[in-house]
């Protein structure tokens, strides 16, 4: 199988993405999440750029890698400028990385407009930067910047800008589709003449998502001769994003036979995912798929009964080989052999004739039309069949709360909350604040549990939604409250429906609490 160089950008690239500001530790722990994953490259930001990239790079350079190599990056020599005098070359060589990125113009309208250099000094810049970094011992990758664009306006300067780059010793071409509006055909055609031109090139591909082609693009590129794909986990990017690696990935490894990282990293893929979506404060694409929690998820009662006999009738991989699961969705549609499944894996003895399978589906249809969605939380859907069966006991009960809030906010906190909740015959009294009823709410009901049960200080809320239902009822509507919740090492969804917001949101935070508990209950036994 043909190797591809797989070349992360999530620290860089990602970084420029809208809503992202990585701190140090977060750089630090995605570039061990990725290294494991068995990527070959990490580009992990332009060093001169600013002084907590200088602390990363500090930092990194400790870190024992099996994998990847990590790449600084940074721009040609300025115009008029020598190279061994030019700030940004200083401070990607002070990086201390042994690999390192140059991008340069390939567009003549990028030259002559934005840079304001000549199209001969500028291939000057490329190929003195380029030279001065390899007699410094570096392994260097050329991104020709604007490359398709500037191949479409003028393939001949585009095709110099790549020359003076290897006439300089550059170890690897990258073209880059800058601005995002190219097609597949024309990446393959054009990919294919360069690696017609340049036979001894390694070849690299870094596609913007700005058409919704950047995966596509990518997969054209390799199909035309690239060996190295540039891009991100989870597509994350400045505009419209980067090209996805979680898509790229699994479609040249498992559906055309290129190997990308080790068969055993595979597997690990989703939780790579997640857990840069996590690091970034950003919620996954449940879309996305391969990745997704809806890229395996059946609702559908004819569909998961086809699924139940053989998942190839509407699943193209088996979602274990990128570490996924597959969902069969709780809902009134759903069929009674899905539900039954579900419910068998509380109580496998029962059948779908059995009256507590009656019972269960008959209560299930009634709670969907009061609000209900299971499809979305089926953590609180088994509490429902847990407490039908007969076979839950609650952790703790609630006796009472009162909710203050006042206008306005000091200090970013404008609520408090006085709890009582009883453990056994033990009641706990305590009061918290917060930036909102339901935060001071969630943060009173940690205060009062945590103590006699720990396991609760790893919950961690990863979002909160509110829905409406009946807006011709105004201020009395009903509304649909789902909270997220992570432990790291598991995610799920609980749900509360009420006229009241803040009864809502108590369902769901208390079935959030009561579903770790027990979950980490049963792994105890």
């Amino acid at each position: 199988m043909t190797q591809i160089a797989i070349y992360d950008s999530t620290l860089r690239d990602g970084a420029q993405a809208q809503g992202i500001s990585y701190s140090v530790e977060d750089k630090l722990k995605i570039v061990e999440r990725l290294d494991a994953l068995g990527v070959s490259y990490i580009e992990a930001g332009n060093p001169g750029s600013n002084p907590k990239d200088l602390e990363f790079f500090a930092r990194v350079s400790t870190l024992k890698l099996q994998n990847a190599r990590i790449i600084a990056f940074g721009a040609t020599r300025k115009v008029g400028v020598r190279v061994a005098d030019d700030a940004n070359v200083k401070s990607l060589l002070k990086a201390g990385t042994s690999a390192i990125a140059i991008f340069g113009k390939s567009w003549d309208y990028q030259v002559l407009e934005i840079l304001r250099a000549t199209l001969d000094e500028n291939l000057a810049m490329i190929g003195d930067t380029v030279r001065y970094l390899k007699q410094q011992g570096k392994e260097v990758v050329f991104d020709a910047e604007h490359f398709f664009d500037g191949w479409k306006a003028n393939a001949d300067y585009a095709r110099q800008t790549l020359a003076a780059a290897v006439a300089a010793g550059a170890d690897s071409l990258c073209l880059c589709d800058t601005n995002g509006g190219s097609f597949p055909d024309e990446i393959y055609e054009i990919t294919r003449a360069v690696y017609q031109c340049f036979p001894a090139a390694a070849i690299g591909i870094h596609c913007h998502n700005d058409s919704e082609m950047a995966v596509a693009n990518s997969i054209r590129a390799v199909q035309a001769g690239a060996t190295q794909v540039q891009g991100t986990i989870n597509g994350l990017g400045e505009r419209c994003g980067n090209a996805n690696l979680c898509s790229i990935i699994p479609n040249l490894q498992l559906k055309l036979g290129f190997k990308c990282i080790p068969d055993a990293a595979m597997s690990h893929l989703t939780a790579v995912a997640r857990a840069v979506s996590e690091i970034a404060n950003l919620p996954l694409n449940e879309k996305a798929p391969y990745v997704g929690g809806h890229a395996f998820a059946h609702k559908g009662g004819m569909h998961i009964d086809a699924v139940v006999k053989n998942p190839v009738s509407y699943e193209h991989i088996d979602p274990d080989r990128v570490g996924n699961s597959r969902r069969v969705l709780m809902s009134e549609v759903a069929g009674r052999s899905t539900l039954l499944a579900r419910i068998n894996a509380i109580d496998p003895t029962l059948s779908k004739d059995s009256p507590e399978t009656r019972k269960i589906m008959e209560r299930l249809k009634e709670l969907e039309h009061a609000g209900y969605q299971f499809e979305a939380a089926e953590s609180s859907f088994d509490l429902v069949v847990r407490k039908m069966l007969g076979r839950y006991t609650p952790f703790f009960e609630l006796v009472e709360f009162k909710v203050i809030t006042n206008e306005p906010a000091v200090n970013d906190v404008n609520s408090s909350v006085i709890i009582k909740v009883r453990v056994g015959d033990q009641e706990v009294l305590t009061v918290a604040e917060g930036d909102g009823p339901v935060n001071a709410l969630d943060r009173a009901a940690r205060k009062a549990l945590e103590r006699l049960y720990p396991a609760i200080g790893e919950i961690r809320l990863t979002d909160y939604k509110v829905r409406v239902l009946d807006s011709d009822k105004a201020s009395a509507a009903r509304v649909r409250v789902l909270i997220e919740s992570t432990d790291q090492q598991e995610n799920w969804t609980t749900i509360g429906v009420s006229t009241d917001i803040i009864n809502a949101s108590w369902q769901a935070l208390v079935d959030s609490i009561e579903y770790k508990l027990l979950r980490d209950r049963e792994k105890q036994q």
